[in-house]
């Protein structure tokens, strides 16, 4: 038998106390939140796991914790029969490499998680984050966009280069489409990048994930701030992305993710309307904490797992279960 190194053992051991913690606490349901995991490390995409760490995740989430399938869990919360520490896994977005560096890892464990897609995305799409970590990587050492209202950039390290990705995202994230749009390609002509034309599933993939016992959910087309939208635009916006999935699939989807997911400021209460009115079974935000019943089954926390201190990912863990969800059903 391999021998953990001194990371896995203490990050072992601080789930198995997170897990004990939690099933003390009550019968909550704890959502984790990934959008990537690469084939190997990335310079540039610090935060992203990469796929030995979500592998040793994976064995620990396994190892310590019920782990359900998002809709059975779901629906034992409503009916109050989950079991201690259930947990599910869910992914945003629809990137490629959960199919074909995700899957296989989940499988191997008896992991069957949830993506949700934004469907404009498909086949050859990029997001406005991921052309601006793009063209950083491609840009040189000095990118003047100051005309651009957004600065003269000196990036000489790759922590610099770092540092501009979190700034432009920063800038660009709530501004309106029509506006963010243009300028992330003008950066990206800029930089004399290259569009990555792989980085998102294709149709084929995302069949190919629903064939592999992978719920498929909507989570909009073009993954806006809701927010920023009319309600009639909004209400395309995610009805258009549950139609193109069902086009794909032939199954009904029955369960959403608002893009951002922050009550109050990615969405409101317009938009928990509308999803309720179009008939989905679910919706998933990024408020922080477990799902207990009672919570609003349109408005689901979740959790992202982003620590590297096995300390803090245990905290984490505890005390999300511990924390209730922000919004009660009516």
């Amino acid at each position: 038998m391999n021998r953990l190194s001194p990371f896995e053992a203490a990050l072992t051991r601080a789930a198995a106390s997170a897990a004990s913690v939690a099933g003390r606490g009550g019968r909550g349901l704890l959502i984790l939140i990934y959008h990537r995991v690469l084939a190997a490390p990335d310079p540039l995409r610090s935060r992203t796991l990469c796929a030995a760490d979500f592998a040793a995740q994976m064995d620990l989430v396994g190892s310590c914790f019920n782990v359900l399938p998002l809709s059975e869990a779901l629906a034992r919360v409503r009916s109050r029969s989950l079991p201690s520490r259930a947990l599910s896994v869910t992914f945003d977005d629809g990137y490629a490499d959960n199919l074909t560096v995700a899957a296989p890892i989940m499988r191997e464990r008896g992991i069957r998680p949830t993506v949700f897609v934004a469907t404009g995305y498909l086949d050859g799409g990029i997001m406005f984050n991921d052309a601006i970590t793009e063209a950083m990587r491609a840009a040189p050492q000095r990118l003047d966009l100051a005309d651009l209202g957004l600065g003269l950039l000196e990036m000489p390290d790759v922590l610099a280069r770092r540092a501009a990705i979190r700034a432009l995202v920063a800038e660009l994230k709530y501004r309106p489409a029509e506006e963010r749009g243009p300028l992330a390609a003008e950066i990206f002509r800029r930089a004399g990048a290259l569009p990555p034309r792989d980085l998102m599933l294709t149709t084929p993939q995302v069949k190919s994930l629903r064939d592999a016992g992978v719920e498929i959910g909507a989570h909009t087309a073009t993954h806006p701030i809701l927010t920023r939208l009319s309600p009639e635009a909004a209400r395309e916006d995610i009805a258009r992305s549950r139609q193109e999935l069902e086009g794909i699939l032939g199954d009904p989807v029955r369960l959403f993710a608002y893009p951002n997911g922050r009550p109050g400021e990615d969405y409101d209460l317009r938009h928990v309307a509308i999803v309720r009115e179009l008939g989905f079974a679910a919706a998933l935000s990024t408020a922080w904490g477990a799902a207990h019943p009672g919570c609003d089954p349109f408005q689901v926390p979740r959790v992202a797992p982003w620590d590297g201190s096995p300390r803090r990912y245990a905290a984490r863990l505890v005390k999300s279960y511990m924390q209730r969800s922000f919004a009660r059903a009516a």
